[in-house]
């Protein structure tokens, strides 16, 4: 195959011949010339055709092999990067003709529908606006993994089909065939495997970790999401406060994101519920909304405990005495609070080591520093009504592992979707991951949920059976 030429290189060999591939971005006819804006991963150019391409249909693929000339002075575009020149074509080839289009490509596609888009999501991310914000994406990722790497951090994947936790949302459960009526659970995240890393002896883990809960769905919070996920031996809370500060602020400007403050204010749970009314808040002046500043700021000291919801079924099912953790179970209180947890007693008051990085208005970010002694995992699950032998159940792996030698450990969870979010200017998440769910939770493309067949039911040792 002969080599191929991306537009933005052809800038670069006015007067030589070229072999470009790509869609055809737009086409316009004029009896005897045809003008063909080009469109590769580079960018467009215009080519022009005496007497051909006038078969040439929008979004097909096509070569074109042709002379970069230059523009007449007067009808340069300053505008475009190939504004300059245009090519000259000699011959063409249709690698694939595209029938008329099921949507329109030539907006930002906000006045479209979610089923139309996600259904079609392989032409809706053909648009200038998403394909910028997935390279926005990539970069960003590129650069929070650059700057763990500069500070000695190893990435490790963990498992997807594991054992079901408390973390505050439902599980998604995966029949074993081998095991039949036993169920995997896919993972809310990675909480206690990062936990067993740190026991393993690693010290400082990171990985960018698909995370999969049932929740209820909206703009910002999908059934599944990626979180750069972190953890960190022998530190503290200012610690961790302190490297994870440092590595948003540089994978942030590295994208040339807009930061209000290089300090990120530290606020205490009890201030920002009186002076926010919650403790997710917008710090930003109505100039910086409309320039995309991202206002970040920390909120620490939490209550540990609270009283359940009755309306949350994932805290009913997580807790037994009427009290559930606010964020994480393994979360270790406070220095001052460790004997008041141990007692068990003003549960209400006790204080965790949780610290949550919120950005305009949206939590981007939550960790702690970890329980890392037995007594005080089995506290936590003791305040929320647990016997021994269903501590022993749930999480005595843990209580295992933390008794042969695991060192205080913490770290954080960070929203990759929610920042890129953030960074793109946009209101949901859908416009930051390729290929996401629907707000009734079906799949983009392909559809699914789907009925099993009777084979794969039998197989597994399922029977579906109508609900109540």
């Amino acid at each position: 195959m002969a080599k191929r030429t991306l537009v933005a290189e052809s800038i670069k060999k006015i007067g030589e011949s070229v072999i470009l591939q790509g869609w055809v971005n737009t086409k316009r006819d004029h009896g005897k010339i045809t003008f063909v804006d080009l469109r590769d991963r580079s960018g467009l150019v215009q080519c022009v055709g005496m007497g051909q391409m006038g078969g040439l249909t929008v979004e097909s693929v096509v070569q074109i092999e042709g002379v970069v000339k230059k523009r007449p002075e007067k009808l340069v575009n300053p505008s475009q990067l190939t504004g300059s020149i245009e090519i000259e074509v000699k011959k063409y080839e249709i690698l694939n003709k595209a029938v008329e289009l099921p949507i329109t490509l030539d907006t930002d596609g906000h006045e479209i529908g979610e089923e139309p888009r996600l259904k079609y999501r392989y032409l809706d991310l053909r648009r200038p606006i998403m394909q910028q914000i997935m390279r926005l994406r990539s970069r960003f990722a590129r650069a929070i993994r650059e700057a763990l790497y500069k500070q000695d951090f190893v990435e490790i994947e963990t498992p997807m089909l594991t054992k079901a936790t408390k973390e505050g949302a439902r599980d998604f459960l995966v029949p074993s065939r081998f095991q039949p009526g036993k169920f995997y659970a896919l993972p809310q995240s990675p909480q206690q495997y990062k936990q067993l890393l740190m026991t393993a002896g690693f010290e400082r883990y990171f990985q960018l970790a698909r995370c999969i809960r049932d929740e209820d769905l909206r703009a910002d919070r999908g059934f599944e999401h990626t979180q750069v996920d972190i953890e960190m031996s022998f530190v503290d809370r200012d610690t961790v406060m302190e490297t994870v500060e440092n590595l948003v602020k540089t994978a942030v400007k590295a994208v040339d994101g807009k930061l209000q403050q290089e300090k990120f204010p530290i606020i205490n749970y009890d201030e920002a519920i009186k002076k926010y009314g919650e403790d997710k808040f917008d710090l930003r002046t109505e100039a910086e909304k409309k320039d995309g500043t991202l206002a970040f700021a920390w909120v620490i000291n939490f209550p540990f405990f609270k009283k359940v919801d009755t309306k949350d079924a994932a805290e009913v099912r997580d807790s037994k005495s009427g009290w559930t953790f606010t964020h994480n179970p393994f979360s270790a209180p406070l220095p001052e609070d460790v004997e008041q947890h141990l007692a068990m007693k003003d549960v209400g008051e006790i204080r965790t080591t949780q610290y949550d990085l919120v950005c305009n208005g949206y939590e981007v970010g939550g960790g702690s520093i970890r329980s890392h002694r037995p007594d005080i995992l089995r506290a936590t699950f003791q305040i929320m009504g647990y016997s021994d032998e269903e501590i022993e159940a749930s999480v005595g792996h843990m209580l295992k592992a933390f008794a042969v030698g695991t060192p205080p450990h913490g770290g954080i969870a960070l929203g990759l979707d929610r920042l890129v979010m953030l960074l793109a200017g946009e209101t949901s998440l859908k416009e930051t991951i390729a290929f996401p769910m629907t707000s009734t939770g079906r799949t983009a493309v392909m559809d699914a949920p789907n009925e099993a067949s009777a084979e794969q039911l039998a197989e597994l040792g399922l029977k579906v059976v109508e609900r109540d």
